[in-house]
């Protein structure tokens, strides 16, 4: 028997994104500058590896994000519990919307994640950090 999907991904996006705020790439930019903000990336090694980085963003893959908020897991770590405003993206804004929204119901404020995800960064022409290549030879 097929199973019967009744609240799918369209409506988990539209509620993340009715309940967290979505930062433009200019407002993600100036984030950053303040120095007020943590740029958390939660595309997986492979992604990264392949198209670079927002500069000095910290990378979390999505499926570690809980175990790493959360002070009592034994995963915990402390660039969460730090005073700064959480800025989530993944390639175009899915994964940091539900991110984003599963962060902010554990309490982690302020969180917001950023609209277009790294796509939008990249194309308005910001800063990428490129991946460091491989050595080939050992």
């Amino acid at each position: 028997m097929a199973q019967h999907i009744t609240h799918g991904y369209k409506a988990l996006l539209a509620e993340a994104n009715s309940e967290v705020e979505t930062l433009t790439v200019e407002q993600t930019r100036a984030a950053m500058e303040s120095g007020g903000a943590v740029i958390v990336d939660l595309r997986d090694p492979r992604e990264l590896e392949r198209e670079g980085r927002i500069p000095g963003s910290f990378s979390c893959p999505r499926g570690m994000l809980e175990f790493w908020i959360d002070p009592e897991s034994p995963y915990a770590r402390p660039i969460f519990q730090e005073d700064k405003k959480f800025i989530f993206h993944c390639a175009s804004g899915w994964r940091s919307a539900l991110a984003a929204k599963a962060a902010q119901d554990m309490g982690l404020k302020p969180v917001a994640h950023l609209g277009g995800g790294f796509t939008a960064w990249r194309d308005a022409g910001e800063a990428v950090e490129k991946p460091k290549l491989w050595n080939k030879h050992g």
